[in-house]
Formats: C-alpha cells, structure tokens, sequence
C-alpha cells in the first residue's frame, strides 16, 4: 500500500489488485477504502469463462513455452503442475478483467502463484511484468521460479541475501535484472522506549509479534518458555498476531502447563502494539525462514533489544552484540541461553537500544527507502529516452 502511495504520489496511475478479497473489517478506514478500490480476481465472473479458455486456445504459440515448462519440464509434483496450467488460464482471465484499462506493466508482491499469473497476463497484453520477492516465496515455496526471474523484466528483492541466494541458484539470471529495495519503518514518529524502574526485575516481558504460521514457527517459543519456567525464571510472553496455528498454539499452551506464562494477543493495531512494544523486556523472532522482519525494525527503533535466528538477510539489520543477538537456528538451548544473558546484561543493553534504533534510521528508514523504490521502479518502467510520466500501472 506504501509503494502505491508513492508511485501516485509521482503521478502514476496504479490499479492495486488481488487475487482474494481481504477482510479488513477490524481494520482502520483508510485500509477499507484501499481494499474497496481493488480489483479482485475473486469470486469469478462465470461469463468470461468461455472468453478465457479461448482466449488460452488462441493464444497456444503465444504461451507454447509455458505449458511446455508447466507440463513436462522441472521437477515439480503432477499436482504442482495441474495447479500451474489452472493459474494459466486465470492467467487469460486476468487479461480479459484488465483489457481496456490501458494497462503497460504488471508488478506482483511475492512469487507465488500469482506471480504466474501476472505473467501469462503481460505476455498476453503484450507488456512487462515484475516481481517483489520477499523470504518464503524465494527460500521455500519457489515452484516455477526459474520461469519467472527469465521472463519478467526486472525483480526487486528486500535484502542483499535474497540478491546472492538468487544468483547462486539461478545463475542465468542477468545481474541487472535484479535490484535490492529494503523495507522500513517510520522510526521519527515511533514511541521512544520509557524509562525503566529502577531495581530488580520481578517478572520479564517476551513479546512475539507476527502471524500465527508455521514458518513464524510459534511453537518453538512456547517450548522455550517451558524450559525457562523449569529453570525458575519468572516472566510473561506476548504473542501478537492472529493466524491458522492458533488452535495448534493453545492446545500446546495448556499441554506444557503455561496458560499463566504465555497469551496469544490476537491481531493488535498499530497504536496498541506500541505500548507492548514499551513494556517489553526483549523482542523474540523465532520464524524458520524471512526476508527481513518488519517486527524487528519496529521494536529496535524502540530502542528494545531482539533476538532472532541467523538465517536469512536477518544478520544485515540484527548485527550480533551491537544491534540486537541472534540464536542458532533450530536449537531451543541457544535461544534459552541467550535469553538469560539478555535479561542478566539488563542494566548494560542501553548503549545496544541506541546502537539499533540508529541502525534502522539509517539503513531501514521507510520514507528514504520508499523514495528508493520509486526511483528504481520508475527507472526500470520507462525508457531513459522517456520522461517518466508512465500511467496505468497495474500493482498486485
């Protein structure tokens, strides 16, 4: 939604569109009147169905590459592939619901299946498409992914990781095709962490703030608190978000005997968050694959100190010791023991809080890193013969 604000505010006109229709009920007004404006895939209209399937018969020379990589090439499962010609059709659908609106360029967030739609609809419209890969789409759910970096005209990725990982694994990748553009926080108008009571600490906050998934992987910091409540520690652990693994998360909860220590919150707004944000000890990530974690940002321009897994483009905003501490990936003793240490090291970590409130200002800012991103996306859209005053852009 940020990166649509800044291209209209450079005068492109961008259609945002989604393939399922969100519920923002508990949202605020603004959001409501973005998803109200969005052009959604779903539910499908009945009546372009026939128009689709020919459009897809048509167009067979057009699209011969693709069906040919979606039906006999790779190694993806028989289901995979029934599923990519399914997205070849929505594909042609795509293209009828935007025929008309002078659309020149397609841009897809994440490179799921949506990814392959965008690109069946721009070769059928006959203009460009890209793509944003942010951290699972890429490391873990990456079907047909060597189509897509070939055939879109540029991809943009949040971290210098995801750049590397991209060129290692598909080396025939052009280099310039590929661009970082980090996310970023908006750490001027953040709550700056209060002041703490002096003397000692009768019960510690942990707070966890993301979707209740399996990659947030949840369930290993309930474990965790397990061994911290063994251990005679005292504290309280905040889960914010809401998600599928929440009736997993509560049956573990009350089977580790941890329904005083550990609350799931549910989904918090921006403004409460923060307060959780102020109260907390220490910020945990225990996710099992990431771009770079928006959370993470959020509570180190609170000045809080983070802990987190070294996987990933995480070490880039998480340098170890200095702006945060991260954990061996996998290992419940690691992440336990470093927790200890952050909660005996209390009294030392405020020259940490400055240390990582100061890195995010430099290198995770939102409003510098989106005039990036405007700069690139539009460099990348129109010829350098060309004025920039492209309209019509189609985001997804």
């Amino acid at each position: 939604m940020e990166e649509i604000r800044e291209l209209r505010r450079r005068g492109v006109d961008v259609v945002p569109c989604s393939a399922r229709r969100a519920d923002v009920a508990s949202q605020n007004h603004e959001l409501q009147e973005f998803a109200d404006e969005t052009l959604y895939l779903e539910p499908l209209c009945p009546a372009l169905f026939p128009r689709a399937t020919w459009l897809c018969l048509r167009k067979l020379p057009l699209l011969a590459d693709l069906f040919a990589r979606a039906l006999f090439q790779g190694r993806e499962s028989p289901r995979r592939r029934l599923r990519a010609l399914v997205h070849t059709w929505l594909g042609a659908y795509y293209a009828l619901r935007l025929a008309g609106r002078g659309v020149e360029h397609i841009h897809v967030h994440h490179g799921y299946f949506a990814s392959w739609v965008a690109m069946v609809a721009a070769r059928l419209l006959g203009i460009g498409f890209s793509m944003t890969l942010h951290g699972s789409d890429l490391l873990l759910h990456a079907a047909y992914l060597d189509t897509k970096l070939k055939h879109c005209r540029f991809c943009l990725t949040v971290s210098d990781y995801n750049r590397s990982y991209i060129l290692q694994k598909y080396p025939e990748v052009e280099l310039n095709k590929l661009s970082v553009q980090r996310l970023g926080v908006d750490p001027l108008n953040l709550i700056l962490p209060l002041a703490r009571a002096e003397g000692p600490r009768v019960c510690r906050v942990l707070l966890a703030v993301g979707r209740l998934h399996a990659v947030k992987d949840q369930a290993f910091l309930i474990q965790a608190c397990r061994c911290l409540k063994d251990q005679g520690l005292r504290f309280v652990c905040l889960i914010a978000g809401e998600g599928p693994e929440r009736p997993r998360l509560e049956r573990l909860i009350a089977e580790l005997d941890l329904l005083t220590e550990v609350r799931l919150l549910g989904h918090v707004a921006r403004e409460p968050l923060d307060s959780y944000y102020a109260m907390a000890d220490v910020v945990v990530l225990t996710s099992r694959s990431e771009g770079i974690p928006v959370t993470l940002m959020e509570a180190m321009a609170h000045g809080k100190p983070v802990l987190a897994p070294a996987i990933t483009g995480i070490p880039e905003l998480v340098v170890n010791g200095r702006t945060g501490f991260l954990y061996q990936p996998g290992s419940p003793e690691d992440f336990v023991h470093r927790l200890k240490m952050i909660f005996a090291a209390e009294a030392n970590l405020e020259s940490l809080g400055r240390a990582a409130r100061r890195h995010v200002l430099e290198y995770f800012d939102r409003e510098k890193n989106l005039a990036g991103f405007g700069d690139d996306f539009l460099a990348r859209i129109t010829d350098r013969q060309e004025s920039e005053d492209y309209e019509d852009l189609v985001l997804q």
